[in-house]
């Protein structure tokens, strides 16, 4: 089995343009913000790598869903994006036993990322009538797995017939591994279409590019998080996409921790600032397809910066564009973004939603 490491925490910045600068009073509830998470990550760090070691540091990610047990000895990992489920102990004491606990709350889990502190070792994970993988995994019988007793039943078997042994150090690490279905992508997609669906019709913004852009940015994990406190589906920040979205809708503040996490209310607010990009930041873009890739690539990276790559005077850059084919400023994106993250956003958002679109 590969190590596992902590580059699971780095994902995109939702970087807000042309919304203003924030004030004094609004960078330092940002800044407290941004400093007391930080604490806490550093503090969860600490505590996996007191128990795993400095190689074995596992931490939930964009597309990781991480959740530690038994004193941060037991985890369970799904990899969204390689579509399997890592499940290991350190436990010296009957390893089996915690391995199995973790197996079932796991397959049984709901998809309400507020039930569960993914930053602690809390065995708070709810055990749902509608497992959030349901459909997601079969068992050793090709069955789709919904209640306790056959997720149950399938950990016996997985312990009885896949378990792996592995050293890290001087520590014995047991684990199963379990694979989701081929087409568990599109699985957790479909759950989420009728919002997506929603949101485009009151935003007038196209299906495809939400699908792509939650595609990219969470693999369609509700658990979503990154080492910058993006959350949820589309990956909002509170005090950037977040704060632009509640002042267009006449709100003031940003959106709480809760509100970001429920799934409705992360993709309305993930569409609303595309909207807010596609309309306003970058509504002087007068061909839709130049419009599309500019905006893609601002919800990755800002709306400033992608202007920037045309004219150092913002309000010139558009005109620039304007005056170039829609192939010419998908190039130039791809190739002069000061940013290789946004560039290559570009492309996989592109590339997903064509798919959505056939």
């Amino acid at each position: 089995m590969k190590k596992l490491c902590a580059i699971l925490l780095i994902t995109p910045l939702l970087f807000s343009c042309g919304g203003g600068k924030k004030s004094s009073d609004d960078s330092d509830l940002y800044a407290k913000d941004t400093n007391a998470f930080d604490i806490l990550m550093g503090q969860f760090a600490h505590n996996v790598e007191n128990i795993w070691g400095m190689h074995e540091v596992l931490i939930a990610g964009p597309k990781d869903y991480v959740k530690y047990t038994d004193q941060y000895r037991t985890r369970s990992h799904i990899n969204f994006d390689a579509g399997t489920i890592t499940v290991e102990t350190l436990a010296a004491e009957n390893p089996q036993a915690s391995l199995r606990q973790a197996i079932i709350n796991t397959l049984l889990m709901g998809e309400d990322p507020q039930t569960t502190d993914l930053y602690s070792d809390a065995n708070d994970i709810q055990i749902s009538k509608e497992p959030f993988l349901y459909g997601q995994v079969m068992d050793q019988d090709g069955n789709t797995i919904r209640w306790e007793w056959r997720a149950s039943h399938f950990a016996d078997y997985l312990l009885q017939a896949k378990l792996k042994k592995r050293t890290a150090g001087l520590k014995v690490i047991w684990s199963v591994e379990i694979p989701l279905v081929p087409n568990h992508l599109d699985r957790r997609a479909h759950k989420y279409l009728p919002l997506v669906r929603k949101a485009a019709q009151k935003y007038k913004v196209e299906e495809s590019l939400i699908l792509a852009i939650m595609q990219t940015e969470s693999s369609f994990n509700p658990y979503a998080v990154s080492r910058s406190d993006a959350m949820g589906l589309m990956q909002v920040m509170q005090h950037t996409a977040g704060k632009d979205v509640f002042k267009s809708q006449g709100k003031s503040g940003v959106p709480s921790r809760s509100y970001l996490f429920d799934a409705e209310s992360n993709i309305d607010t993930g569409t609303a600032y595309l909207a807010i990009l596609q309309n306003s930041y970058l509504g002087g873009i007068s061909n839709p397809t130049s419009r599309r890739y500019a905006v893609i690539t601002a919800y990755n990276g800002g709306a400033g910066s992608v202007l920037k790559v045309f004219s150092s005077d913002r309000n010139k850059a558009p005109g620039v564009i304007n005056g170039m084919s829609p192939g010419d400023v998908y190039e130039t994106l791809t190739t002069k973004h000061p940013s290789g993250e946004s560039r290559n956003y570009l492309k996989k958002v592109n590339t997903a939603q064509k798919s959505y679109r056939r």
